[in-house]
């Protein structure tokens, strides 16, 4: 940048402070090389004078009235990009001096700098030098290499989650089991639901390896591998007994499970959509339920009678399979309002002829009153727990000799 005249840097002081503006004013004007063209109050002052005097550099307050050094740095930018901008501060605030230099400015000096330093600043800020105050500079300096040490810990962090989740889709630690889905009346097996176990980390339960997954970009490769592992079971299953699996609504417009379904008699699979993430287009995950359901596989969703956002759900997906929420299941039998719930959607699945699945029943009294209310069949600890195949089904037939 070329300052203006025969080398004549003209230089503008903006502070609040009456003592502090007249020594830097009289510091400009006592060096031939530079020209004082204002001395402002404030940052309105400081824009105002900027705009009508054009200086090379302008030295301003960051505290002072109006919006500080930072609106000053901000507004010079946009209306006088050739002036260039120091901040002058009483105090070491190293965030601040960070949004003054991300706002353009070019220079960070702390109140107390000796003269002749303010001098030199001035001049190499008109050749657009960077100056920094060495206490301040030390500052940044610590600043960002503690950011870096986060950054990197965080990289680290989270390449060994990829690493795990890697390892997971390939098969380590990975496993399934199966929960039964009963007629409540006669407790008849009618189905098995498939759910994911992980070894290793306490802190990761399964919830968290999904999660986990979906935030790496890897949710949907992790769901396949574990619906790959349960549709492996299906020919183990007796002819009138269905497997149900969990898919996310990404999982269940991707070509990958459609693949799956393929392979199998997909008419003895149930797709259970989870409800981890918010779905934004039903119109979107409508066509694909409906790929779905080509291949003759019935879908179903959980957490039914949780609110509002879970009966759109309901009527937007409609399911062939309605699961009640373990939360409306536990304790109604001595619960008026959660009777009165479940009553309504048993009534209403029963109009649509859907079919309802109490999840989470725990206890004989439970089970009685939800075939008290038309609910046909249930799953939950009470009714069997979360075993093994072969727990749950018997043991596969041994082949027999020729």
């Amino acid at each position: 940048m070329e300052v203006s005249g025969a080398g004549i840097i003209r230089v503008l002081i903006a502070d609040d402070e009456a003592v502090l503006r007249t020594a830097l004013a009289d510091l400009v004007t006592s060096d031939d090389g530079l020209e004082l063209v204002g001395a402002a109050r404030d940052a309105d002052e400081a824009i105002a004078m900027a705009e009508a005097t054009s200086p090379d550099v302008a030295l301003v307050d960051v505290r002072m009235p109006a919006g500080g050094g930072l609106r000053v740095a901000e507004e010079l930018h946009r209306r006088a990009p050739n002036t260039r901008v120091i901040a002058h501060t009483a105090v070491d605030d190293r965030a601040t001096v960070v949004r003054m230099l991300r706002s353009g400015a070019v220079g960070y000096l702390v109140k107390g700098t000796p003269p002749a330093d303010i001098l030199v600043a001035i001049r190499g800020a008109s050749r657009g030098q960077p100056t920094v105050s060495p206490d301040v500079m030390s500052g940044l300096v610590k600043d960002l290499s503690a950011q870096l040490e986060r950054e990197e810990v965080a990289t680290t962090t989270r390449l060994e989650r990829v690493e795990r989740i890697t390892r997971a889709i390939e098969g380590e630690g990975r496993s399934l089991v199966f929960q039964p889905i009963v007629e409540l009346a006669t407790a008849r097996l009618v189905g098995v639901e498939a759910l994911s176990r992980f070894d290793g980390d306490p802190d990761w339960p399964v919830h968290r390896w999904f999660a986990e997954a979906a935030d790496a970009g890897m949710g949907v490769e992790l769901e396949l591998a574990c619906n790959r592992d349960a549709l492996e079971v299906l020919e183990r299953l007796p002819e009138d007994v269905y497997l149900s699996m969990n898919a996310s609504h990404r999982t269940a417009g991707s070509d990958g499970l459609l693949e799956l379904l393929d392979d199998v008699e997909a008419a003895r699979i149930v797709v259970e959509i989870t409800e981890h993430e918010r779905v934004e287009d039903y119109d979107e995950l409508a066509r694909a339920l409906g790929r779905i359901r080509e291949r003759g596989a019935r879908i179903a969703i959980d957490d039914a009678g949780t609110g509002f956002a879970s009966l759109r759900h309901l009527l937007l997906i409609d399911p062939e399979i309605i699961k009640l929420d373990v939360s409306l299941t536990r304790g109604i039998d001595t619960d008026a309002r959660k009777r009165a719930l479940a009553a309504a959607l048993t009534s209403f699945a029963e109009e649509i002829d859907k079919t309802v699945v109490a999840e989470g029943v725990e206890t004989p009294a439970e089970q009685q009153t939800l075939r008290d209310l038309g609910v046909r069949f249930g799953q939950g600890y009470y009714l069997g727990r979360p075993a093994a195949l072969e727990e749950v089904v018997g043991p596969e037939p041994s082949p027999r000799a020729d």
